[in-house]
């Protein structure tokens, strides 16, 4: 906790420092300059004032105070900018500029004219003191004017009936609203869209032409919309699609072979492949523009975004061609990726007092078998080291971790009878995989598991996404050191010895369904949900009845002589998303989920399938797998068992858990990224089906209980926005530990005295320390 103070206390300091000589940097500047400090549009309609602000010029905004500090530093002596400045560092100096003022003051009111406010006006007040200029744009808004008739012709009938039966039900120009400038182009873009759509490959937007008429007494005008045929026809043109060219260019290396070329006269296809590496059929499955068809602008989007999502190509081109007065031919034009290739990653972790490192590698090869296939081999390494161990650096290491797997991942559904998706809405996958891993854990437990499955998964709709697995096989061999076993049975642990020190097959299925979850990165209002279900062992234990297959001293049924998995497990993950206006958002989030073994092993689950609490997606206040069971406090156990026990005995077979944040913006630009933040409240914990006294005392869920056994840790997080990725850093801050009884549970009573609280703690549960503040560091947003 030091560490952690001395970290905040530096990085205050730090942010002070920034702060207090960004505030002087207009001593840089000559007499007849002005640094500005302040913009501000006064008198706007608040739905309409954060669009206003984008008006004004980023040459008169205030600068970042961190980039300024930085431009400063590297470009001032002596009191004075340098004549020669380094470029690249930091942000120049925004200083006033009348003429981007009235530049401003006229985009803003462009703005507002375009709302329905054509007499507005907006006159710039400027004040500057001590070199520092501070601009408000006062604005008169006038009175807003609505829209009174709206006379729409249109010059071609087919157009006519395209636009009453796909544009107007949709449209928002109407009569009696105000007048929007954005509907008119909203609206035309939705007939151009419509044209497209139904072949008509020449229409451009600008055929739609509005006329406001705003002579009219009182703050009204009429609309006149009129969409003109071409200039050299008294008809619109509908395309069909004739011929279709597939190509697959080689841009690398020379092939001494020639070109195979396969010539489909039913579907008027040629293809070519300079390559030589590809089949037709898989590819053609997702090109939607073909012979006989009328030209889509939907078909072809749709088109460009399935054979991108292949991932087997690094450009895709569609060109047309007009062959006569009707018709099209289309050319798509690949370029593939390179058939190899090879990517390192590796991270430092650290962890209670421990620290250690993960490497890993990423073989893969793309077009294996044709058709876009890709095989992914992967490789990982991870060592934890614990200083608390004696001896060498060896004899520190704590756990190590590694990992082999095999994808194969298919761009269509491979089942054994027809079935089509079409992959209107995403890419339909079939994806093979097998992963081996080798886990041991000093002095106390080893683990080799193997797992391999067949998944399938598609799109329903655009925002209903399906995974099947109708497989999953999986071994497994746990086995604890054999003095740590004995000293757990000498002390009474025998249900724990018998759940981790054992040996099991599993045969299952499992089924995920996710609404909305391409909606994630957007700022609309939305819901989320996410649900699994994981069910195993029913086949097996059909078969071992009928086969009457033998049993082991536990009475578990056994195949190919070691016990096999019986469970059903769910889990659902339900989130509400607000927008508040700009880049304010709201969201809740409520993840319940429960596990329950049965039948050929009804007494515990095991670790892997078991349910934790905490971590940088959960409950940000407590690391991961040190909240709960219930009220479970690690004092019952003896010292040496606390120090091996981490993170395998805080688990559970119930999860509840609920989280509320508010995001909002706190700098447009930090360093060339956007830096948001939030505030955030999480509650939960896990639970015990059933009473355990042996090793989760308190840990058992009860109605009448598990309310008063909810943790609660509440926070702030920064987020740095790089359009790319996500760099986040939260900072959870413990309320209410269920660990303890009654009115102790609320330990944020103890924060500002917390040295003693913690050194009472650590005398009572060495060598588990109390840390009233968790930090997290990840990438990608939590939820």
């Amino acid at each position: 906790m030091i560490k952690y103070t001395r970290f905040i206390g530096f990085a205050s300091i730090t942010l002070l420092v920034l702060f207090f000589a960004s505030c002087r940097s207009s001593k840089y500047l000559d007499d007849d300059q002005a640094l500005v400090t302040k913009v501000q549009i006064s008198g706007v309609t608040p739905a309409l004032k954060e669009s206003s602000e984008t008006y004004i010029s980023n040459q008169i905004r205030p600068n970042s105070r961190v980039n300024l500090f930085i431009y400063n530093t590297f470009n001032t002596k002596n009191g004075r900018y340098k004549t020669k400045k380094i470029r690249n560092v930091g942000e120049p100096p925004h200083l006033l500029d009348s003429a981007m003022v009235d530049l401003s003051a006229n985009q803003i009111r462009r703005f507002l004219f375009s709302k329905g406010y054509f007499k507005a006006k907006v006159e710039p007040t400027i004040s500057v003191s001590k070199k520092r200029a501070h601009i408000d744009f006062k604005v008169d808004e006038g009175v807003p004017y609505q829209v009174r008739n709206i006379d729409r012709k249109f010059e071609d009938e087919d157009i006519k009936a395209i636009f009453e039966r796909e544009v107007l039900p949709k449209t928002s120009v109407k009569s009696n609203t105000q007048y929007d400038a954005a509907k008119l182009l909203d609206e035309r873009e939705k007939l151009y869209v419509s044209m497209r759509n139904n072949g008509y490959y020449d229409y451009v937007r600008q055929y739609m032409r509005a006329g406001v008429d705003s002579t009219i007494d009182g703050a009204l005008i009429d609309l006149k919309i009129n969409v003109e045929n071409p200039s050299d026809s008294t008809i619109h043109k509908k395309y069909q699609i004739d011929s279709v060219y597939m190509t697959i260019r080689n841009y690398g290396t020379m092939s001494k072979k020639e070109p195979r070329r396969i010539l489909d006269s039913a579907k008027r296809l040629l293809f070519v492949d300079e390559t030589n590496s590809f089949r037709w059929k898989p590819l053609e499955r997702y090109m939607y523009l073909r012979s006989g068809q009328y030209y889509s602008l939907r078909e072809e989007n749709k088109s460009y975004d399935r054979l991108y999502e292949m991932n087997g190509f690094r450009s895709v081109k569609m060109q047309f061609v007009k062959k006569d007065s009707n018709k099209l031919d289309v050319h798509y034009d690949f370029v593939p990726r390179p058939r190899m290739g090879n990517q390192i990653e590796g991270e430092y972790t650290f962890s209670s007092g421990m620290s250690g490192f993960n490497i890993g590698n990423t073989f893969s090869q793309r077009n294996i078998f044709g058709g876009s296939e890709q095989l992914e081999v992967k490789l990982r390494y991870g060592v934890l080291f614990d200083p608390r161990l004696a001896g060498g650096l060896s004899s520190k290491i704590f756990n190590n971790d590694f990992q082999a797997g095999v994808n194969l991942v298919i761009p269509r559904l491979m089942v054994p009878f027809h079935i089509n998706p079409g992959g209107k809405f995403g890419l339909p996958k079939t994806t093979y995989s097998m992963t081996l891993q080798l886990f041991d854990q000093d002095k106390t437990y080893s683990n080799r598991y193997f797992i391999t499955s067949l998944n399938y998964s598609w799109y329903e709709t655009e925002n209903k996404y399906h995974s099947f697995t109708p497989i999953v096989l999986e071994y497994r061999d746990g086995r604890l050191d054999s003095n740590f076993r004995n000293k757990l049975v000498q002390e009474g642990y025998q249900l724990y010895v018998r759940s981790n020190d054992r040996q099991y097959f599993g045969l299952g299925t499992q089924y995920t369904f996710i609404l909305n979850g391409k909606k994630l990165n957007s700022k609309e209002d939305f819901q989320y949900f996410r649900g699994t279900l994981d069910v195993s062992g029913n086949v097996l234990d059909l078969i071992s009845s009928l086969a009457k297959l033998p049993k082991n001293a536990d009475g578990e049924k056994k195949i190919f002589g070691v016990p096999f998995l019986q469970y059903a497990k769910t889990e659902f993950d339900y989130r509400l998303y607000r927008n508040l206006g700009g880049n304010r958002q709201f969201v809740f989030r409520f993840n319940p989920g429960i596990a329950i073994p049965y039948g050929n092993n009804s007494k515990l689950l095991i670790f892997e399938k078991s349910f934790y609490s905490g971590g940088m997606n959960g409950i940000r206040a407590w690391q991961a797998r040190t909240l709960g069971p219930g009220a479970y406090n690690r004092q019952s156990l003896s010292e040496d068992l606390r120090l091996n026990l981490r993170n395998l005995d805080q688990l559970g077979e119930i999860k509840l858990e609920a989280n509320a944040e508010y995001r909002f913006r706190l700098l447009n630009n930090f360093l060339g990224a956007k830096m948001n933040g939030a505030t955030f409240v999480d509650m939960g914990n896990v639970w015990r089906l059933k009473k355990d006294e042996e090793l989760n005392p308190g840990g058992e869920f009860k109605f009448n209980k598990f309310l008063g056994q909810v943790a609660i840790g509440t926070g702030f997080g920064l987020r740095f926005d790089s359009d790319y990725f996500v760099i986040r850093l939260d900072a959870g801050l413990k309320l209410k530990d269920p660990q303890f009884s009654g009115a102790d549970q609320w330990v944020i009573k103890h924060f500002f005295d917390s040295k003693e609280f913690k050194a009472q703690y650590y005398e009572t549960h060495r060598p588990d320390r109390y840390n009233f503040i968790q930090y997290n560091f990840g990438i990608g947003m939590p939820f």
